[in-house]
């Protein structure tokens, strides 16, 4: 019993400072601000269905967190350092196959994301002609 109350007090106390860092992110454009909230409620979604890869209590709070820091605005704030990694991971390839790569990395083509997958699968179409 006192495990299960401690763990409610504690997903309370994360939801309670959600709340709060939500109702002091008065800086950031409601566009940003209603993304922000569509993408908990997904991540809520798949944390209450149970396909995350988390066990649900680290799954919410790991949701109320992200919310949290896109409302501050600081969520993608290491995002330029990931592009740069992609890019350094297409050197391996010559010719038209790193074009491919480092055109995917910047955003041509099909992204697909999702938790189970653990990241983004990025996927473009090149058509060759028969020689």
């Amino acid at each position: 019993m006192t495990t299960a109350s401690s763990i409610f007090r504690y997903l309370t106390l994360s939801a309670l400072m959600t709340l709060v860092f939500a109702a002091n992110a008065l800086a950031e454009s409601p566009n940003e601000q209603t993304q922000a909230q569509a993408r908990y409620r997904q991540d809520m979604a798949i944390c209450n269905s149970g396909q995350s890869n988390q066990s649900a209590a680290t799954c919410r709070r790991e949701a109320g967190s992200a919310l949290a820091e896109a409302k501050r605005g600081t969520l993608h704030t290491n995002a330029p350092q990931y592009q740069r990694n992609a890019l350094r991971r297409c050197v391996v390839h010559q010719g038209d196959d790193r074009v491919a790569c480092e055109a995917r990395i910047i955003g041509q083509g099909d992204v697909t994301s999702g938790i189970q997958a653990g990241g983004l699968l990025r996927k473009s179409i090149t058509v060759t002609p028969a020689q």
